[in-house]
């Protein structure tokens, strides 16, 4: 496909994604809508500057006398509007993510007692830090040195 096909393409889902007539702007405005979008998702200002300028090319060759296909574009950016057309139909694309990294999560049943209980650091699949202490009980190695003292101060007491 050429540039101007792939765009009507990725144009054509983006309005049937988030049900808007404006297609991609909507998308780019959804994207701008969003905050921290960058802190959540990996690459997000890259993909909205690329949908921006694509945008920009677009509007040049069906606005501007003279701009073309040829003139104003090459393979590598019929390519990025393919893969982002992809992206979005595997739900890997910036908002899909987004969603997903900000959507609340759902509190957990406790089987046993029936009840809600909130998710844990680990249950929402966030790494425990280092430096949290996991609890201790009495091992083996405690409880045999107890039993030696104990063993050691009534041999001593008998004897004196």
């Amino acid at each position: 496909m050429g540039f101007i096909d792939s765009y009507k393409h990725l144009e054509k889902l983006c309005g049937e994604v988030l049900n808007d007539d404006r297609r991609i702007s909507a998308y780019i405005d959804e994207m701008i809508s969003k905050p921290r979008g960058e802190y959540y998702v990996r690459g997000w200002n890259e993909d909205l500057r690329k949908l921006k300028h694509y945008r920009w090319i677009r509007n040049q060759i069906v606005h501007t006398p003279g701009c073309t296909e040829d003139n104003m574009c090459d393979a590598e950016d019929v390519q990025w509007l393919d893969q982002f057309y992809a992206r979005i139909m595997n739900q890997t694309d910036p908002l899909a993510l987004y969603w997903r990294a900000t959507r609340p999560r759902p509190a957990v049943r406790n089987e046993q007692n029936h009840t809600q209980i909130k998710p844990t650091q680990q249950q929402n699949n966030f790494s425990t830090p280092k430096t949290a202490k996991q609890p201790s009980g009495c091992g083996p190695f405690v409880l045999f040195i107890c039993v030696i003292i104990v063993m050691f101060v009534l041999v001593f007491g008998l004897l004196m």
